[in-house]
């Protein structure tokens, strides 16, 4: 678990008429990632060609996006990986594909071109509602109508017979007609539209005959009848909306397994294409080749010589048989409860193949510095209510977003212990301390416990970050003798003898500190812990110039070059190593904000409390909403912060991250 898992080569070379039942079986293994053969011996490109799959995997693609859009609008997910098996695989037919989804595509535009219609017309009514609103009567609205510069507001009349088709006429503009009278065959109406449909209105109005009547305000009407007559066309059109809607849902739902099969179908095309892309061949063989774990050697083996009946040739590689062992592929093999600390490894870089996988010192250290920094038992528990709350609701494919609750869970679980440690429940002392009192330290009253000022506090995070950084350095040895870097080994600052440095000016400054700051040890002592290291490291230049290849010429200026790259290795290291422990005070930093913005909170709740001392509810409000503050700001803060010294003050030491995820091409694969 702590070292990446150990990865074979393959190369094999099959029949040309096996490549069909080959490359099935590959894809239901899903065991290998890929390589092309000319990246394994580029001396054979020009003996080979690349097979050309019967179908593009770009094509394949496209379409089978354009299906996935298809259940995004119904908020639907495609089938899963666990779905496809390899036994449904068919030949496609993309014309025919294309042209079953070009017609659901025209149907499904057919209805949405109507919904964007409506929602057109929905948004021009609602206009019309919100402008009739500055108006306190209606007989206002008729009286404004020719300064006013957005509404269209007119009286006239119309033959009684003409109002079906008129109303008719008028069923895509925006518009509020009433009619508030009669005069022999004509209707006396009251007409509202916007001034920007002005000219259509017209139109329409020429069209049927309108005259335009002065009618009295007593005839007018009551604004409340245009607006409820407004309320009733939106409550029309929205529902027609919903409608339209589920015409859409319905449309699509119907299809659904048609769509399911063609999208199945598709899929496991696309990745026999993508198989068959890192194909080579010769006139009668096929060769392939790629990276999979040691352990699957056999599974893969068997397979392949199964479905050819042993007509095949494999041969295997060691990563340090490659030419490039940088390009080996790295899976990382930790049990799926550390997925959300994997996920801050891999987020930082994919750790380089053959070296220490730090997931499960990541989840101890960063767990550590998260309960140091938001150490509250009642707020941890929040957290980790949340946490789990949200891992078990949600519902969606993304394994990031899984990750990130169950980190925000674990978060909470380690707030809770240390909140039990330092005897803090919201602020409160429900229990004593099982550490030491956290709320008393920053108080200055000291508390009870181990720790009685806030200088033991910040000397518990400095001996921390100590510890860390120590770590950091042995874990960088093991990964230097792992990959068989010896110069690195000593010289390099993450070194033996940066390390030998380090370790002692921890010791000289321990020694300072525990001398009440007036006494250094003593100078031959010094001499040997610090001196020594120091002139070993001028040995660094002389020989990285002495096995460099091509070796650069000797000049004047060569010895001026070594003394100037070992003073500044010098000031790289102890500056370095310097910053790197005391940024762990940040720790302390945080810790110290979060007691103190409870404290200043219960403060506050003092302050509004009655003439008994009781609280009030305004005190209950402070301490709530400060709570939910504290909660959000400082978890966010504690995570940052707990991150941030991960990456930058633990890793530095030893991380490389050149590394490439294993990738292999399988039907379990998630889908991009």
């Amino acid at each position: 678990m702590i070292f990446t898992e150990q990865m074979q080569q393959v190369v094999a070379v099959v029949l040309d008429h096996d490549t069909d039942g080959v490359t099935k079986e590959l894809l239901r293994l899903g065991l290998l990632h890929f390589v092309r053969i000319t990246e394994v011996d580029r001396d054979i490109g020009p003996q080979v060609e690349e097979v050309t799959p019967r179908v593009a995997e770009a094509m394949i693609t496209e379409i089978r996006r354009r299906i996935e859009g298809f259940f995004a609008m119904v908020d639907d997910q495609p089938p899963s990986g666990a779905d496809l098996k390899v036994e449904d695989l068919q030949a496609v037919d993309l014309e025919e594909t294309t042209k079953i989804l070009d017609n659901l595509s025209a149907s499904v535009q057919t209805i949405r071109d109507r919904q964007s219609a409506r929602q057109q017309e929905i948004l021009r009514l609602e206009d019309i509602e919100r402008q009739l609103q500055l108006f306190g009567s209606l007989s206002e609205v008729v009286e404004a109508r020719s300064q006013y510069s957005y509404l269209s507001i007119q009286t006239g009349s119309i033959r009684k017979l003409l109002i079906e088709s008129f109303d008719q006429a008028l069923s895509d503009t925006p518009s509020v007609k009433m009619e508030i009278g009669t005069q022999e065959d004509q209707a006396l109406l009251l007409l509202i539209t916007m001034k920007r449909d002005e000219t259509l209105t017209n139109r329409i109005l020429d069209k049927f005959g309108w005259t335009d009547v002065h009618l009295p305000r007593e005839l007018v009407g009551k604004k409340d009848q245009v607006q409820e007559n407004l309320r009733e066309k939106l409550e029309l059109l929205k529902d027609e909306q919903e409608e339209l809607k589920s015409k859409v849902e319905s449309l699509i739902r119907e299809k659904r397994p048609a769509l399911e099969q063609m999208w199945t179908n598709l899929r496991l095309n696309e990745l026999y294409a993508r198989v068959q892309s890192f194909f080579s061949k010769t006139s009668r063989t096929v060769i392939f080749s790629g990276w999979l774990p040691s352990s699957k050697r056999p599974v893969l083996a068997e397979a392949i010589r199964r479905v050819t009946d042993g007509r095949c040739y494999l041969e295997w590689h060691q990563p340090r048989e490659a030419e490039q062992p940088a390009s080996v592929p790295v899976q990382m093999r930790n049990p799926k409860f550390l997925s959300p600390f994997q996920m801050l490894v891999t987020n930082y870089s994919i750790p380089e193949y053959g070296t220490i996988d730090p997931t499960p010192l990541v989840a101890v250290t960063f767990l550590i510095m998260f309960g140091l920094m938001f150490g509250d038992a009642g707020h941890g528990a929040v957290l980790l209510v949340l946490g789990l709350l949200g891992s078990i609701l949600y519902k969606g494919a993304r394994s990031g977003v899984r990750n990130l609750l169950h980190l925000i869970a674990y978060c909470g679980a380690a707030a809770v212990v240390a909140g039990i440690l330092f005897g803090s429940y919201f602020g409160m002392k429900w229990f004593a301390p099982l550490w030491f009192d956290y709320h008393g330290v920053v108080a200055g009253h000291g508390g009870g416990g181990l720790v009685t000022d806030i200088y033991g506090v910040l000397a518990i995070t400095v001996y921390f970050g100590i510890a860390v950084i120590a770590l950091g350095l042995v874990l960088n040895w093991i990964n230097c003798v792992a990959k068989s870097r010896w110069f690195r080994l000593f010289f390099d600052k993450g070194g033996l003898i940066g390390g030998w440095i380090y370790g002692a000016g921890v010791y000289a400054a321990v020694y300072f500190v525990r001398h009440d700051y007036r006494q250094l040890p003593d100078l031959n002592l010094l001499f040997l812990l610090i001196g020594i290291p120091v002139l070993l490291l001028t040995l660094k230049p002389v020989l990285e110039y002495s096995f460099h290849k091509p070796r650069k010429p000797f000049t004047f200026f060569t010895p001026v070059d070594f003394f100037m790259e070992w003073i500044v290795e010098i000031l790289e290291i102890f500056s370095g190593y310097l910053a790197n422990t005391l940024s762990f005070m940040r720790v302390a930093g945080l810790g110290i904000a979060h007691v103190s913005l409870v404290i200043a909170f219960f403060s506050i709740a003092d302050m509004l409390s009655g003439p008994s001392g009781s609280y009030t509810i305004g005190s209950y409000l402070v301490l709530v909403a400060g709570n939910v503050l504290i909660i959000l700001l400082e978890g966010l803060s504690a995570g940052i912060q707990s991150l941030r010294l991960n990456y930058y003050e633990f890793f530095s030491k030893y991380f490389s991250g050149s590394g490439r995820a294993y990738a292999p091409v399988s039907l379990r694969k998630k889908i991009k």
